[in-house]
């Protein structure tokens, strides 16, 4: 592993515990945005430049944009200063549990994989062969993920709207 490596991956898990453990949920999608864009820090580390830019441009643009724009849209009240209660460190730790058996379980099963990366090298596709798959057997598909990325934000709209009260002195 080199220097590089390591500095992602630290980047990478400590904006997303970070994000975790914050109450502020604003900043808290600010540092998943961080944590995605390392996810592409290492894509292009690793060689794949497509999926890359594919991360930057669908989730640290797009998904990002929506997640923060349905936040600040919806949003109700400065609720964020609540004492932690205990049933949610409970859930905390439940969580962590679970998530370290995952972990667990997906490393066992790397480990115990018959697969040898080593002695074969995978197909070189290029990012020229994977546009023209995308824009065009799989257009249809990018649209509908757009329509549905559309759909979402609009929701969030309709969901913050707030319907005025009329007042008897304000009808005549």
């Amino acid at each position: 592993m080199t220097l590089a490596l390591i500095l992602i991956a630290c980047v990478m898990l400590g904006a997303a515990a970070v994000a975790m453990t914050l109450r502020n949920l604003i900043h808290s999608a600010l540092l998943l945005v961080f944590s995605w864009a390392s996810i592409a820090a290492f894509y292009l580390w690793a060689g794949a430049q497509f999926i890359a830019f594919a991360q930057i441009l669908i989730y640290v643009g797009a998904v990002s944009m929506i997640v923060l724009f349905a936040m600040l849209l919806t949003r109700q009240g400065q609720g964020s200063e609540l004492p932690i209660e205990p049933a949610s460190i409970l859930r905390g730790m439940t969580a962590l549990l679970a998530g370290g058996g995952v972990a667990g379980v997906l490393i066992g099963a790397i480990l115990g994989s018959p697969l040898d990366v080593t002695t074969s090298a995978p197909a070189a596709i290029s990012v020229k062969q994977l546009g023209e798959q995308l824009m065009g057997p799989h257009a249809a598909a990018l649209l509908v993920v757009g329509i549905i990325l559309t759909v979402a934000l609009i929701g969030a709209v309709v969901l913050a709207s707030v319907d005025a009260v009329e007042k008897p002195e304000d009808i005549t």
